[in-house]
């Protein structure tokens, strides 16, 4: 999940029997990741208690990490799969022992040894996140979107919610482009801004913060969500579905990941062990939506979720979609022109 600004600092602290009781570990995820009770059983089992810090962004993440330096201070952290190239790139994240990490043999090959992280030598995959074009169901029908370009169409205009994160943002102008959504170049990049800001008089709304809400209350009716959001939307009976444009989504997995300074890297591999197992994927994806990378929770997960193709995207939707990647320091050009369409109306 992208970008969640709850606080969360609350520590879970259990007690078990076993050799390792009275040990630590600092867990540093997405707010909604941690539905009440999911690591009871993990304390349970192993004596180990869990602290749980809030991660609001990738980039915050990040500066927190540099910031400590080496002091250290989280054990298992999820960064978004573009931040761990830049991280493992930076020597800021610890080689994860295989033999420790039994869970690998459950997880969808599919997801494993991407561009991003070859041999997973650093990460493995938790979540998947698909961002497409979501709708009221009784205002549209999903043939009005077959390619991310509706979105500029005149009849939209103050309707359009987009996700507030400038790589989602300019992802979108950049495919309408033909672009490669993980450019670099300045020129292209400038031509999305450009492109965007044709869009801008049909946005009403950015939002990151619980996208689907706005849905929920009927404030919006077409715009960015991504698919747990629309899981989020359905369970709470509101009229929203969501399509996948032609173009395909750009796509990113949250990972966990054990940083480079990490006091207790024994404690985060049994975590992050647990966290993938089918029985926590499971429960996971039962309370917000997001498809699992454990192939064992798939096959027990109901089918209202599995089915759906606008939360579990269909074969020919990955086979179509790219991955979203770190753009070094491009990343400062993105930023600056999104402020900019932000500010512009």
């Amino acid at each position: 999940m992208k970008k969640w600004a709850v606080a969360l600092t609350s520590g879970m602290v259990l007690f078990g029997a076993n050799a390792m009781a009275n040990q630590t570990v600092h867990l540093y995820t997405w707010t909604e990741y941690v539905p009440e009770g999911l690591l009871d059983e993990f304390t349970k089992q192993t004596g180990i208690k869990v602290e749980v810090s809030s991660l609001e962004s990738n980039e915050t993440m990040y500066a927190k990490l540099k910031i400590q330096g080496k002091d250290g201070g989280y054990d298992v952290i999820a960064p978004s799969n573009y931040f761990v190239s830049k991280m493992a790139r930076e020597g800021m994240l610890k080689e994860l022992d295989h033999s420790q990490l039994p869970v690998i043999k459950e997880l969808n090959p599919d997801w494993l040894d991407k561009p991003y992280d070859k041999g997973n030598k650093y990460s493995l995959p938790q979540l998947l996140g698909a961002p497409g074009i979501a709708f009221n169901t009784n205002d549209y029908k999903g043939e009005n979107f077959t390619a991310w370009g509706d979105l500029w169409k005149p009849e939209f205009k103050d309707k359009v919610q987009l996700l507030d994160d400038a790589r989602e943002v300019f992802n979108i102008a950049l495919l309408k482009l033909g672009k490669n959504p993980n450019t670099t170049d300045p020129a292209e990049i400038k031509a999305a801004y450009e492109e965007l800001l044709k869009l801008r008089p049909n946005v009403l709304a950015f939002s990151s913060d619980n996208p689907a809400n706005s849905f929920i209350s009927g404030e919006v009716s077409v715009g960015q969500l991504w698919n747990g959001s629309v899981r989020i939307a359905k369970k709470e009976q509101a009229p929203v579905d969501m399509v996948f444009p032609k173009e395909g989504p750009v796509l990113w997995v949250d990972t966990l990941a054990i940083p480079a300074n990490a006091k207790n890297p024994e404690a985060a591999h049994k975590l992050i062990n647990y966290l993938l197992s089918a029985p926590v994927a499971e429960k996971l994806t039962l309370a917000i939506g997001y498809p699992t990378s454990n192939v064992k929770a798939l096959e027990v997960l109901p089918k209202e979720i599995t089915s759906d193709p606008s939360i579990y995207p269909t074969a020919e939707v990955l086979q179509k979609s790219q991955w979203q990647d770190d753009v070094g320091e491009a990343i400062e050009l993105y930023e600056k022109y999104y402020q900019e369409l932000k500010a512009a109306k």
